[in-house]
This record gives C-alpha cells, sequence and structure tokens, in this order.
C-alpha cells in the first residue's frame, strides 16, 4: 500500500480555484496549480483496500490503489502505464468525471475519501509534460476496414482500441471539427481543447482517419458506408435534445443548450469574434440544474450577463448522503460548481409555465410557479406564481435519445423500449457488423461510461472481424451504472 498511515495523518485536499474576477476574463481551465509533492500526499491517504470498491464505481475499473501507491513512491511513470492500462483518454475523466470511484472509496464510509480525480489528472499531465505518451502504431494490420461514425468518447475510444488492433480506421464527425460535445459542447473553462488536441494528434499517428463534416446517412449513404467497410460502430451520442413546449417556446431569446454553447466554444477557440448568442449586459434564466446547466451558467458570467438565474424542478439536494443513496452508491448532493461560485442563483421547486414577450417578438421574462410533490407527481403551489427578468433562456434539461434520421432508418437497426439503439451482449445491434456505444445505446450517461462501452464495443467488433480478440472488454451492455 501507499502511507500505512496516511489516511490518518492527511486530510483531503483538492485543487484551488483561480479567483474568480481574474477566470471571468479568460476561458482557460478554472483550476490553480496544485503541485506534485502534495499529491503524493493525497496518494498516500489510499488504504489499499481488500475489496476496492473504487474499482466497482468506476466503469472502467480502474487500478486506482496501484497508481496511487506509484504517485506516493515516486513512480510517476510506471503511475501513468497502470492508469493507461484501463483508460485511453484520463486527462477527460480527470477533468470531466464526476468522479463515481471517490463515492465508492471505502475511506469514505466515516471520512472524505482519496482525491482520485485530482490525482488521475496528475499522473496523466506529468506523463505528457515527461513525454511519456507516444503513439502506439500496430505492428500488424488486419486488413479489415471500420467506420465508427460520431467522435466523442465513445467514438474515440473505440477508434483508438481498433486501430491499435490492426484495423483501418475511418471517424466520421458531421461537425467542422472533431470531439463531438468535448469540442463544442464542453466549456473551455472545464477542459481546455488542448488536451483533446493533442490525444487526436497521437490518434493520427497511429493511423486512424479522421473526416469532418460528413453527416452519415446524408453525405454518405448506409448502403455505401456498409459496402466499404467491414464493420460500423454507431457513436453519435444521444443529441434529440429535451424541449419545453410551453406558451411563448417561439419568442426570440429561447435557446437550447446546445444552440447557446458551441459558438461560445468557438470564441474561446478563437474562430469567432463574438458570439450570434451573447449574453452581455442580459438576464439570463437557464432551465436545468445539471452539468449542462452549470456550463451555460459559467458561459454567462464570462460574457458579462446582468443576471444569471438557474431553476431546478427537483427539491434542493441534501448536503450529505440520504438513507436513499448508501455507500457505495453515487449520492444525490447539493454540489457547488466553479460556475456557480462565480455568482448567479439557484431556484429549486419551480417550473416555468410560460416564456413572456415583449409585444414584438422578443422575450421579456419568464412565469414560474412553486412545485411540490405530491403523491409521487409535481403539483402547482396555490399563490406562487410569479414572474422573473429574462432575455436569454437556454434549455439545459437533458436528451430524449438520438436522433432518429436516415443513418439508424436506413441501417434498419431496432430500438429498445427507451428509443435507443438496442444491441446485444457484444455491443453489435440487430445488423450483423454494426454496433453501437455510448449513449447512442445506453442514453444519456457519463463521460466515464462512454469511453468504457467504447472500449468493449471495439473487443465486440475485433471478436466480429478476427473471430479472436485480446482486447480488453471493461463492461457488458446489460450492466447499468450506479449513478
Amino acid at each position: 500500500m501507499a502511507d500505512p498511515k496516511g489516511f490518518l495523518t492527511t486530510k483531503r485536499e483538492n485543487a484551488q480555484h483561480r479567483p474568480v474576477f481574474l477566470r471571468l476574463k479568460d476561458w482557460r481551465e478554472v483550476y490553480d496549480e496544485f503541485g506534485n509533492e502534495r499529491v503524493q500526499k493525497q496518494a498516500g491517504r489510499c488504504m489499499d483496500c481488500g475489496i476496492p470498491f473504487c474499482h466497482q464505481g468506476c466503469p472502467l475499473g480502474n487500478l486506482v490503489p496501484e497508481w496511487n501507491t506509484l504517485v506516493w513512491r515516486d513512480d510517476w511513470r510506471r503511475a501513468a502505464e497502470r492508469l493507461h492500462a484501463t483508460n485511453n483518454f484520463p486527462e477527460f475523466t480527470g477533468t470531466l468525471c464526476p468522479a463515481p470511484c471517490e463515492s465508492a472509496c471505502v475511506l469514505g464510509i466515516n471520512d472524505d475519501p482519496v482525491s482520485i480525480k485530482r490525482v488521475e489528472i496528475s499522473i496523466v499531465d506529468r506523463a505528457w509534460d515527461e513525454g511519456w505518451i507516444a503513439p502506439q502504431v500496430p505492428t500488424t494490420k488486419t486488413g479489415k476496414k471500420v467506420a465508427v461514425v460520431g467522435s466523442g468518447p465513445a467514438g474515440l475510444a473505440a477508434a483508438q482500441q481498433l486501430t491499435r488492433a490492426g484495423h483501418d480506421v475511418v471517424v466520421f464527425e458531421r461537425a467542422d471539427a472533431i470531439g463531438g460535445l468535448l469540442r463544442y459542447g464542453i466549456p473551455e473553462f472545464k477542459m481546455e481543447k488542448s488536451r483533446l488536441d493533442r490525444r487526436l494528434d497521437q490518434m493520427r499517428a497511429e493511423g486512424t482517419e479522421f473526416r469532418t463534416r460528413v453527416n452519415v446517412g446524408e453525405d454518405i449513404t448506409a448502403a455505401q458506408l456498409r459496402e466499404e467497410f467491414d464493420a460500423v460502430v454507431l457513436a453519435g451520442g444521444a443529441t434529440a435534445w429535451r424541449d419545453l413546449p410551453i406558451p411563448g417556446r417561439d419568442l426570440k431569446g429561447v435557446y437550447q443548450a446546445m444552440e447557446y454553447l458551441p459558438p461560445a466554444n468557438k470564441v474561446a477557440a478563437g474562430q469567432l469574434d463574438r458570439s450570434p448568442i451573447h449574453a452581455e449586459g442580459k438576464h439570463v434564466v437557464v432551465i436545468g440544474g445539471g452539468d449542462t446547466g452549470a456550463d451555460c451558467v459559467g458561459t454567462a458570467h464570462r460574457q458579462g450577463a446582468a443576471s444569471v438565474t438557474q431553476l431546478e424542478i427537483m427539491p434542493k439536494p441534501p448536503e450529505s448522503r440520504a438513507e436513499a443513496h448508501p455507500w457505495p452508491t453515487y449520492p444525490l448532493l447539493y454540489r457547488v460548481t466553479s460556475a456557480h461560485e462565480e455568482g448567479g442563483e439557484r431556484v429549486y421547486s419551480v417550473s416555468t409555465t410560460e416564456f413572456v414577450g415583449d409585444g414584438d417578438g422578443n422575450l421579456r421574462a419568464l412565469r414560474l410557479a412553486e412545485v411540490a410533490v405530491v403523491d409521487g407527481r409535481f403539483t402547482t403551489v396555490e399563490g406562487s406564481e410569479r414572474e422573473i427578468p429574462a432575455d436569454i433562456v437556454t434549455l439545459a434539461m437533458g436528451f430524449v435519445g438520438p436522433e432518429k434520421g436516415a443513418l439508424l432508418s436506413d441501417l434498419g437497426v431496432d430500438l429498445d423500449e427507451r428509443g435507443n439503439v438496442a444491441r446485444g451482449r457484444d455491443f453489435q445491434t440487430s445488423v450483423e457488423g454494426v454496433f453501437t456505444a455510448g449513449d447512442m445505446g445506453r442514453g444519456q450517461s457519463l463521460i466515464v461510461w462512454a469511453i468504457a462501452e467504447g472500449r468493449s464495443a471495439a473487443a465486440g467488433v475485433d471478436a466480429y472481424l478476427t473471430q479472436r480478440t485480446f482486447l480488453p472488454r471493461p463492461i457488458e451492455p446489460t450492466d447499468r451504472p450506479l449513478v
């Protein structure tokens, strides 16, 4: 194990955030430097449990106790090797994952859990700085061609695994740049795109081909895709967003979160001078209390909004574990993200009943009502209706599944009862040679599940093409997350 007394002598410590007044002036990641010595002390808190529940909490099965011990012993290079043994992109999970591994940490039963996520990102950052991460070019080629549709974390993980197995892999992306939601959905202040770009450079050097601005199903038909490739991986995500069809929905100023965030990301990347949906001097309301809503909050702050209000129909979560979420499950807790630290108001147990216009087609306000849960149903509290000013509203209420376009219909894949692409235990759909991974088959979920599914789907594809596989398979489609 690491430090035998570390969990007794060292308290949990996380990286501090840069001062708000400074970070609102740029789009850089919010974190301050942590320092390797502090990371080693945090890694030393790991107890190397006989049954490490962090493995169960992590869909990738990350070897957390192993790389904690190696970091504590100052063997960073071997720690990086053990980290990459289960995770293609630890810098993605180290910045974006909500860390179900920490919720499952045994130390968390009666103390603060190990800062697993901080150790993870520190290892991979050190590995890049030292030049330990290099392309893994396959020594033999199979002669098989695989198409991966979608370049989010699931698609990228599947593509990298299949390329390293010796297949010729082409990743198709309908946007103008590779990365899916990593590129245009996640703001720069949560993960700088340089982290994504250097991984893409590694994948290109390994032999993966990327084709952007290709809408598969239209620019290339399903029949053409099947004819050109020996196998297909559908990894287009759950991009069909949930709407709010109430009076005033067509007013100018009401946008989906994924209409608001991408142009802001393009500004941060230097592709645009100013977003066409800009919050400067405006009252912004974000409907939806999840991570996407927090991304909209942080973006509005950086654009200079006059006020930012985030609405959530659910009650305010508790600040400690409730009986309904016992260890080692991922608990529903009141969480304060970096975006919330920067200002604004969070309002719980409210429902939007109407978007109110100014008479000229522009949004002026929202009409709200408080709600209470009665017999399992939301009930409006009589006399609680009120209006709040709103010039811009972003709808961040989640996604309802994959888009049902020409690709899925022309391929003829079956859908499950939730409208996701159905698949078997090998991640193959109802159509032979067509596989699916990530949110397209699982439904909206976490980035760590997307990477795990991409790796598992790659093993299924490899076995289909070669009748054998040595690729790891962290999960089965029938598994369900703890979150």
